[in-house]
């Protein structure tokens, strides 16, 4: 019985170890933390300064070879001066290398900036990546995706796509964490929450 009782706390501790590597994201009211990266242009982007003009919609996106991502981020594109007149601005950040954040510009014609996130520090900061398994690298790669040579340095790490609203005090207003890759929120979602 001793070693029933044991053997079902060990399962129990394990489990909490591996629920609490899981990704979480920010919950709404959080701080949002500071970061600063380079956009397509070359450009330093710091959301402190953004945040001077107004809120911030950060959107954390797999990458270019994402049919998802790429929808979302063309809509948010297509709506783009909805969200300014709401007095917002959109930044979306990616694992992906500089080259392939360009080719997410062409595909989806985006004019936000699109973050480079070197060494994953903002994904960090917000709790948003996790690493890919063994098997489901090998799978992309088989299907002739090598998603560790589009990442670069950053490796099998993505985002859980996960989109939120930033307001001039830093605090998160909204919030969409989603581990289904294929769920995305809808623009009138966000203008509504703006």
């Amino acid at each position: 019985m001793k070693n029933t009782v044991l053997f079902i706390c060990f399962l129990l501790s394990a489990y909490t170890v591996i629920a609490q590597e899981k990704p979480e994201g920010l919950f709404i009211s959080s701080k949002a933390p500071d970061f600063k990266a380079k956009d397509q242009f070359g450009n330093e982007i710091r959301l402190k300064d953004l945040l001077k003009k107004g809120k911030v919609v950060l959107v954390f996106y797999r990458g270019q070879w994402c049919p998802y991502c790429n929808k979302e981020l063309s809509r948010l594109q297509d709506s783009l001066q909805f969200i300014r007149d709401k007095g917002a601005e959109v930044v979306a950040v990616s694992p992906e290398k500089p080259e392939n954040v360009a080719v997410t510009v062409e595909k989806t014609k985006a004019e936000y900036p699109i973050l480079y996130d070197e060494g994953l520090k903002i994904m960090k900061a917000y709790d948003v990546e996790f690493e890919m398994e063994e098997n489901t690298v090998t799978r992309y790669r088989n299907a002739g995706l090598d998603i560790e040579k589009n990442n670069g340095a950053n490796g099998r790490f993505l985002p859980v796509p996960a989109v939120y609203i930033i307001d001039k005090e830093s605090t998160v207003t909204y919030r969409f964490f989603e581990p289904d890759y294929k769920k995305r929120p809808s623009v009138k979602e966000l203008l509504k929450n703006l």
